[in-house]
């Protein structure tokens, strides 16, 4: 054989069967089954890890506005009791906290233990999203009924009060934030066990 023809008899492999890291799969059948649900099951692990670390943050903003609403009263007419605005936008800021502690802890439960609290895949992904979905709506709903005092309020007189709600505000959109990308994980999530 020619130097020309040892060349043409190296077995030449398909773009779509070599992996990631360069190596060649075992073959066509090889490729579309083991490989898709290796790539899924490290996709799953990534939206998980995802998920935790927007609710761990969820958690810390709901958190501080509850905080930092909670203890601003200053006296008189500068006491968020005052305001049904900004005990709505506390009482959501509670709720939103309690939630993402609770979503925090079964994530960590599900990470370490590989089992979810909810037996269910499918139930387990329906209260994820659903409940991402009505907690962002809430959060949203007490920031829209805040915000106008604030800013009203700021316009006559920029004091602690003013800045301490409206920092309140601040942190409850970023528990918004952080949820709403939640929810588009958990959304993510609920189509593939309903594909599935």
């Amino acid at each position: 054989m020619s130097e020309s023809g040892k060349a043409d008899a190296r077995p030449s492999v398909a773009p779509a069967l070599v992996a990631a890291d360069g190596d060649a799969g075992a073959g066509p059948a090889d490729a579309g089954g083991v490989r898709s649900m290796m790539e899924r099951w490290k996709m799953d692990g990534a939206a998980a890890r995802a998920r935790l670390l927007l609710r761990a943050l969820a958690w810390l903003f709901s958190l501080l506005a509850l905080v930092v609403l909670a203890s601003n009263q200053h006296g008189g007419s500068q006491d968020f009791r005052n305001y049904p605005e900004y005990n709505y936008c506390l009482g959501i800021s509670i709720v939103a906290w309690l939630y993402a502690t609770a979503q925090v802890l079964r994530d960590v439960h599900r990470l370490s233990s590989g089992r979810d609290l909810i037996a269910a895949r499918k139930a387990s992904a329906v209260v994820d999203f659903a409940g991402d979905q009505v907690v962002a709506y809430f959060l949203i709903s007490a920031m829209s009924a805040s915000a106008p005092v604030t800013d009203y309020m700021r316009q006559a007189a920029d004091n602690l009060f003013t800045d301490s709600a409206a920092a309140a505000i601040s942190m409850a959109f970023f528990a918004f934030v952080a949820i709403g990308l939640s929810a588009l994980v958990s959304g993510y999530n609920l189509s593939m066990e309903v594909l599935v």
